[in-house]
């Protein structure tokens, strides 16, 4: 996972031929440190988390703290995201064309089908929750919203990811999973190379890390972007069956989604 310090997570391909600013990259890792259930944090748990030095995420935190992006814990030497991190999401979901497109087409999807609909797009070994509309009848032990973070390897939307992600990306994140997982590792390969050839098949995969959560995604590629689309629901019911039931919604929703970001362009 991302904020494991004995594995870093592969970075995005890094457009133009400059050098990368350090710095700047150690930064944006203590800010990935934080999560929910992880608000808090001291320089030590950042260290830990990112495996940078303490003398460095000291320096760091300070420089975040001063540029308004970390708060400083009164009477404590504890960090919090500032209010400009939310600034910052909320401009870039205003300003997705992406999702001013698809997320009125998910929402009519969900209502009507009773069932959940998301959009994701990857960050380093995870997927993040662009939009996520919840209308399953059948409560589910995990409440998944915009911004939330799943994992790559083991989800409809990482795999759907995946089966799309530029050759140089995905081989690094493969390499990255086999270290990640150790013994889970050949169990796990297999069920991703399932969802490839399901993809290049259906169009779409199939996934269920989750009791009694069936899942099913599909990518869409806007110019240079990747983004997973995926429809779940929590159900006893045969998966199989579920499935069969479920994908001609998704592959639907899936055709209107790209037809309106046509139109829209």
């Amino acid at each position: 996972m991302a904020d494991s310090p004995h594995f870093k997570a592969p970075s995005a391909e890094k457009p133009g031929i400059s050098p990368a600013n350090r710095s700047l990259e150690r930064g944006i890792d203590i800010l990935r440190a934080f999560r929910p259930g992880s608000a808090l944090l001291g320089n030590g748990e950042i260290a830990e988390r990112t495996g940078l030095s303490k003398s460095t995420v000291s320096r760091l935190t300070q420089t975040l703290v001063a540029a308004g992006l970390l708060q400083l814990e009164p009477g404590t030497r504890v960090y919090r995201l500032a209010p400009l991190v939310l600034s910052l999401a909320h401009a870039m979901r205003t300003g997705s064309r992406v999702l001013t497109v698809a997320a009125p087409l998910m929402r009519a999807t969900a209502e009507k089908h009773k069932i959940n609909v998301g959009l994701a797009a990857p960050d380093q070994d995870e997927m993040v929750y662009l939009e996520s509309i919840r209308y399953n009848r059948r409560p589910s032990l995990r409440t998944v919203v915009s911004g939330q973070r799943v994992p790559i390897e083991l989800t409809s939307l990482g795999r759907a990811y995946l089966s799309c992600a530029p050759d140089s990306q995905k081989l690094k994140l493969l390499e990255h999973f086999k270290k990640l997982r150790n013994k889970q590792w050949p169990k796990l390969k297999a069920e991703i190379e399932t969802a490839d050839a399901q993809v290049k098949k259906f169009g779409f995969c199939i996934a269920s890390w989750q009791p009694e959560v069936i899942a099913l995604a599909t990518p869409i590629e806007v110019g240079n972007q990747i983004y997973a689309l995926n429809i779940s629901v929590s159900s006893d019911e045969d998966a199989t069956k579920l499935a069969n039931e479920l994908a001609p919604v998704l592959m639907e929703l899936r055709t209107k989604v790209e037809t309106a970001l046509i139109f829209a362009e």
